[in-house]
C-alpha cells in the first residue's frame, strides 16, 4: 500500500520540482472583497436602530437622547420652509390654485402657465392662453387651506404632485422657470416622515423622525436666499401630500413644533438609515467638519435589524482599481485612520508605481459602498500542475496565492466547486504575510475561503 505524503514533505517536494521543472500555471486570477455595515454617513440618528428601540419600548424623547447627547426638548420659530421642486424648467404649470399676487383671483379648475418673459419678470396665462397678468419675481400662487397640484415632475420623481402651502415662482436659467413651495414648518414636516421611514414602524420612530427631521429643517440652509432645501436626500426627502398617512400625520401633531435643542438653541440633527451598530463623530465622517458635542459615536444595540446592517461587495482588481485611480495595478487599500467606530476616514491606494491617499467618504462615493465601515481583503489564486523531477512522475495539483491581510488564525478552507455549489475540499494555512499553498485531489475548479471572505475561483485541467 503506498502510504499518503505528509503536509511537510509534500511541501518541499512541490518546491524541489517547481525548481527542477518549474510550475505550469492554468488559471490565475484576484478579487478584492468589502465587507462592510451601515447603510448612510452615520451621524446622528440610525433610522432602524431608532426602530429597533421603538420595539423595545423606548419612547421618542429616550431615543432623541440617546443619539443626540446632552440634548433637550424646545419649540420651533414659526417661519416657513422652502423647498425647491422644480428648477429652471421651460414653463411651469400649476392647477388648484385660487389666488395670485396682487390679489388676482384664480379659477382652481384651470391648469395655470407661467412663462419667463425676462427682465425678472413672469407672465401667468389661464384657460385658452389669456394671459392675466405679469409679475415681478417671485410670483405666489395659492389655495387658501388646500393644497395645489404642481403638474409635470418634480425633482424628487413625484409627477403632478400635490402640496401644501403657496408655491412661489422665480425666472430660471436659460430663459426658465422655478418653483419654490414655501409652507409652514409643520405642514412641510407631514410631507417628510412618510417619505423618511414606512408608516408602518412604531409610533415612537415615527414621533422621534419628526423632531429629527424637522430640527433639521430649521438648522439648515441648502439654497441660501432662494430656497431651503431639496425634496430629496440631498435635504430630505419630501414628497408633498402624496406621501402622508393617518399614522405620520398624528405623530407631527404629537410632537407639533418641537425641536431638539443643545444650549437653549435648535441642533442640527443629522439621520441616516443604519449604523451597522456604532453612530459615527461628525468630523471622522464629514472630513473637515466642526466637531460638535450632541453629534458624537454612540452604540446602536438594536440597529441589526436592518437588512443592511452588514453587507460584503466584490471587485475584480482591475476594475477595483480604475474606480479609485490606483497609481498602476492596484496591490491594496491599506485603512490609515479610522474614526470612533471602525469606519475609514483615510486610506491608502497602493498600486505597482506607488500610492494615493483618500478619505473614507471618497472611497464609499467611488466604489458605490453602502457606507465607510469596511474593511478591504485581497485574495489572488494561481492554480499550478507541478510536474516531478522524474519523468515519470505524474505531478501535483495546486493553488498558490494572498490572503491579505492573513485571517487572524492564518487558517483557510479550500472548496471545490461542483453541480450544487461549494465544498469543502480540504484546510491549509497562510504565512503571516497572507502567502499561502495548498494540493487538491483532482481535475475542477477550486477557490480558498475565510469566514465569509471568498477568493476567486480558477480551474486545474
Amino acid at each position: 500500500m503506498r502510504r499518503p505524503l505528509s503536509t511537510a514533505f509534500l511541501a518541499c517536494l512541490l518546491a524541489l520540482a517547481a525548481i527542477g521543472t518549474g510550475a505550469a500555471t492554468a488559471n490565475a486570477a484576484t478579487v478584492q472583497v468589502i465587507r462592510g455595515a451601515g447603510f448612510g454617513h452615520g451621524i446622528g440618528m440610525s433610522q432602524y436602530g431608532a426602530y429597533g428601540m421603538a420595539q423595545e419600548g423606548w419612547s421618542y424623547k429616550r431615543i432623541l437622547r440617546h443619539y443626540y447627547k446632552g440634548t433637550e426638548l424646545g419649540q420651533a420659530p414659526g417661519r416657513p420652509v422652502r423647498v425647491l421642486l422644480q428648477a429652471s424648467d421651460p414653463y411651469v404649470r400649476i392647477r388648484g390654485a385660487t389666488r395670485a399676487s396682487g390679489g388676482l383671483t384664480l379659477s382652481p379648475g384651470v391648469t395655470h402657465v407661467i412663462r419667463n418673459t425676462g427682465r425678472g419678470r413672469l407672465a401667468l396665462y389661464g384657460s385658452g392662453r389669456k394671459r392675466l397678468g405679469t409679475f415681478r419675481a417671485p410670483l405666489k400662487v395659492h389655495r387658501n387651506g388646500r393644497p395645489t397640484k404642481l403638474m409635470g415632475p418634480a425633482i424628487q420623481g413625484v409627477t403632478s404632485g400635490r402640496y401644501r402651502g403657496s408655491m412661489l415662482l422665480y425666472p430660471g436659467a436659460f430663459g426658465g422657470v422655478t418653483a419654490v413651495n414655501s409652507l409652514p414648518i409643520d405642514a412641510y414636516i407631514q410631507g417628510v416622515v412618510a417619505s423618511e421611514v414606512p408608516s408602518s414602524w412604531d409610533s415612537a420612530v415615527l414621533e422621534a423622525q419628526s423632531v429629527t427631521a424637522r430640527t433639521y429643517a430649521l438648522t439648515t440652509d441648502a439654497g441660501e436666499d432662494l430656497f431651503d432645501q431639496w425634496p430629496d436626500t440631498r435635504s430630505q426627502m419630501y414628497r408633498g401630500v402624496v406621501s402622508e398617512t393617518a399614522r405620520t400625520n398624528a405623530a407631527v401633531k404629537a410632537t407639533a413644533g418641537e425641536v431638539v435643542t443643545h444650549d437653549g438653541a435648535p441642533a442640527a440633527t443629522f439621520y441616516f438609515s443604519t449604523s451597522g451598530g456604532k453612530t459615527e463623530n461628525i468630523e471622522y465622517s464629514f472630513i473637515g467638519a466642526e466637531p460638535k458635542p450632541w453629534l458624537k459615536s454612540v452604540d446602536d444595540p438594536y440597529d441589526g435589524i436592518s437588512p443592511r446592517h452588514r453587507w460584503r461587495v466584490r471587485f475584480t482588481n482591475a476594475r477595483m482599481g480604475a474606480l479609485l485611480g490606483s497609481p498602476g495595478t492596484l496591490k491594496r487599500v491599506q485603512v490609515i485612520q479610522r474614526g470612533n467606530s471602525p469606519r475609514v476616514v483615510r486610506a491608502r491606494v497602493y498600486g505597482s508605481r506607488g500610492y494615493r491617499v483618500l478619505t473614507g467618504p471618497s472611497i464609499r462615493a467611488r466604489l458605490g459602498l453602502d457606507d465607510t465601515w469596511a474593511y478591504f481583503t485581497r485574495v489572488t489564486t494561481s492554480a499550478a500542475t507541478v510536474r516531478g523531477a522524474r519523468a515519470a512522475s505524474a505531478g501535483y495539483r495546486a493553488l498558490t496565492g494572498a490572503f491579505v491581510p492573513a485571517p487572524s488564525d492564518r487558517s483557510l478552507a479550500v472548496e471545490r466547486r461542483d453541480a450544487d455549489g461549494w465544498h469543502s475540499a480540504g484546510t491549509t494555512v497562510t504565512s503571516n504575510t497572507g502567502r499561502y499553498r495548498a494540493t487538491v485531489a483532482g481535475a475542477g475548479t477550486y477557490r480558498v475561503r475565510a469566514g465569509s471572505v471568498a477568493g476567486p475561483g480558477v480551474s486545474l485541467p
